[in-house]
């Protein structure tokens, strides 16, 4: 009974707390506190201090003492002199930079024989590598009421709030709303250890999901892929993919969307996954051995297993946040700070404009034929759709021989972005370049004698177009990383608003490579190209964020669900979200394309990420037009971690919108053809 009321009283003071609470302060005490602190210090900090009181109550359980305990942790370790608040706050980031840093920093070493290229992977790695050095800092700071000083004194936002009154506050008054953050659950550490291993598992099997492109063999039982080429799913498939928008191309894509399907399916023989000693016909789902058909049996549902491991783990921290009861809102409203529901709603209606249709007939009439399935991932619009991939392999794998060429080169490439030499050293000199044993990927330092990693796939003999794509895409992410670290004003709003704001930078350095290569686009008609080809990978990214967040409510509907289950799941899902948004563009029915994204299975509720960040990145784009390009990168991404749409009005001075990218691609459809 005294949860539900406490639940009454925190709400009233503007704190959301469900009956789960763990509470044993009751209603009387939180009470008498507050009007203890009131008459002690007068009505000047009234609401911070009811807000302060309501949101340690909520946590504080018998462990941490009686309630004349709790009501003395409040009269002796509020804050009210304005100078003291500051001093401790300051006091606080110090430490919490010390300690974040250096968990970041055993962690990514902990993870380096699972994320780069040192061989097989031992079960100690493993173990190591799921490690979390961090999982008992909230017990920690809990136990030694680090964590109830924050809570008392620097009160949490919760997003509505932080919309309605951020766009007033100052910076220090955003720095404590930010401090106000840290604390927003009390989960225990072995809790977090299983999240821990669940994500490493997870991310361990997608990274060491190969296909030996080689050993594919057509339907006159010939190989059609070179016989060394060995692509990760879904990267390296979707990007060989998109890269045989030639006149001899078709018949690879269709080979490797079979592939997918069966991936996606579950019945793709376990024994071709990594494997250069069997054959794989794809159309007939056969393997051969010397010639010689041999029996083969199906991966078990493996790929559902991990992605349903994770939602377990995850779940399991919904009783000890109260703020954010289940992972869903973890991931938008804390994590996005922007809702699911918002979401939603804005991909469902760039994926229903007019425009889509228009864009699609124009990408049919380009390519000649009737569009299929894969052809979401139309890449006709770059400017390097009309070059060979091989002669840009031959120019990167000579470029950069070995990942010391790349790390050597980095200087440059800020300074042919605009970077001043003085800041192009700087940035580059906080990034380490590492050869990747997955598709590749960056992962960002936590305090600032640290250095940011950016990791991708680096051959024997050098690197090819591919990995160097994605290599620039990752050195967005570590530019980004680098200034939001070094050039914010305190360490509590380092970063920024979401993981959309880095893809936007990252895809801003992406769509720059043959530049950075040398190799100028003449294109009269590039601003549209470009236009039209930002359009088309946000209307084919949102479908697959759709597939994602209706998986995840569907889980929690279905909590115990098997892997087949959830298999049957995605696959329906997948369907019926193409059966609404692309059947009726692409004139083929029941496709379950939309399932094949590995982030689906080791990054929970990411993909949203993406087409938010194309929307940033576009708006942006427009931003920076006719401008210093590393002036306004400066600008904008020194503002820290502000909401989304705060975050915007600074930087381009408008908030996250389809319309601008929908007005680009209107215009473009009069000009390209």
């Amino acid at each position: 009974m005294k949860n539900i009321i406490l639940a009454f009283a925190v709400i009233a003071a503007g704190f959301s707390i469900n009956a789960q609470t763990m509470s044993s302060v009751p209603a009387s005490s939180v009470k008498s506190s507050i009007q203890n602190l009131i008459s002690k210090y007068g009505e000047t900090n009234k609401f911070r201090i009811n807000k302060g009181v309501a949101q340690a109550a909520a946590f504080w359980t018998e462990k941490d003492g009686s309630p004349k305990d709790f009501e003395s942790f409040c009269n002796d370790n509020y804050i009210n002199d304005a100078k003291e608040l500051d001093f401790v706050f300051q006091k606080i980031s110090t430490n919490l930079e010390v300690l974040m840093g250096n968990y970041n920093k055993i962690s990514v070493d902990l993870k380096l024989p699972l994320h780069l290229d040192m061989g097989k992977i031992l079960p100690v790695d493993e173990i190591f590598g799921s490690y979390d050095v961090s999982a008992h800092f909230n017990d920690d700071m809990f136990n030694n009421k680090l964590a109830f000083i924050c809570l008392l004194n620097f009160p949490f936002y919760n997003l509505k709030e932080k919309s309605e009154l951020g766009k007033s506050w100052t910076r220090q008054q955003w720095a404590y709303a930010r401090m106000g953050d840290l604390f927003t659950s009390r989960v225990p550490a072995e809790v977090l250890l299983k999240v821990a291993d669940a994500q490493t598992a997870a991310e361990s099997y997608i990274a060491d999901y190969n296909i030996m492109m080689g050993y594919l063999l057509n339907g006159k039982g010939n190989p059609v892929f070179p016989q060394d080429m060995k692509l990760i799913t879904h990267w390296g498939l979707r990007d060989e993919l998109k890269s045989n928008y030639n006149k001899t191309g078709l018949e690879k894509q269709q080979m490797i969307y079979e592939v997918m399907k069966h991936i996606i399916y579950q019945d793709i023989p376990q024994t071709v996954i990594n494997n250069n000693k069997v054959f794989w016909n794809p159309y007939t789902n056969k393997v051969f051995e010397n010639n010689k058909e041999v029996a083969a049996k199906a991966e078990p549902d493996i790929r559902y297993q991990q992605l349903l491991n994770n939602f377990k783990a995850l779940k399991a921290i919904d009783i000890y946040s109260p703020q954010y009861s289940t992972y869903i809102q973890r991931a938008f409203d804390q994590g996005m700070e922007i809702t699911q529901e918002n979401v939603e709603k804005l991909f469902m209606e760039f994926i229903s404009s007019p425009q889509v249709n228009q864009v699609a007939k124009l990408i049919s009439k380009r390519l000649g034929r009737k569009l299929q399935p894969f052809d979401i991932w139309y890449d006709g619009f770059k400017s390097r759709s009309t070059i060979n991939e091989d002669e840009l392999t031959a120019k990167t794998k000579a470029k950069y021989p070995n990942r010391d060429a790349f790390e050597k080169d980095l200087p440059d490439i800020l300074q042919k972005l605009g970077f001043s030499k003085e800041n192009a050293a700087f940035i580059t000199s906080k990034v380490r370049v590492d050869a990747s044993r997955g598709a590749g990927h960056a992962w960002g330092a936590q305090m600032k004698s640290d250095k940011a990693r950016l990791r991708t796939r680096i051959g024997a003999d050098g690197m090819n177009y591919k990995g160097y794509n994605i290599a620039v895409h990752e050195f967005g992410h570590n530019v980004e990383q680098t200034i939001s670290l070094h050039k914010v004003d305190n360490y509590i709003m380092n970063g920024v608003p979401n993981t959309a704001f880095t893809e936007a930078l990252a895809f801003i350095f992406q769509k720059r490579d043959l530049e950075l290569l040398g190799i100028k686009n003449e294109d009269v008609n590039k601003k549209h190209m470009a236009a039209l080809d930002n359009f088309w990978a946000c209307y084919e990214i949102m479908g697959v964020s759709l597939v994602d967040m209706n998986v995840w409510k569907w889980l929690y509907e279905h909590p115990d669900a098997t892997p087949a289950q959830l298999k049957e799941t995605v696959i329906r899902i997948s369907k019926e979200v193409w059966n609404r948004y692309y059947a009726p563009v692409f004139g083929i029915n029941d496709q379950p394309i939309l399932a094949i994204y590995s982030h689906m299975i080791d990054a929970p509720l990411y993909l949203s990420a993406y087409p938010v960040g194309h929307l940033i990145d576009f708006q942006i784009e427009k931003q920076i037009e006719g401008k210093n390009f590393a002036d306004e990168v400066m600008r904008m991404y020194s503002n820290g971690k502000l909401i989304p749409q705060i975050w915007m009005l600074n930087a381009v001075g408008k908030e996250i919108s389809i319309q601008p990218m929908m007005e680009a691609a209107t215009e473009a459809l009069k000009v390209v053809k």
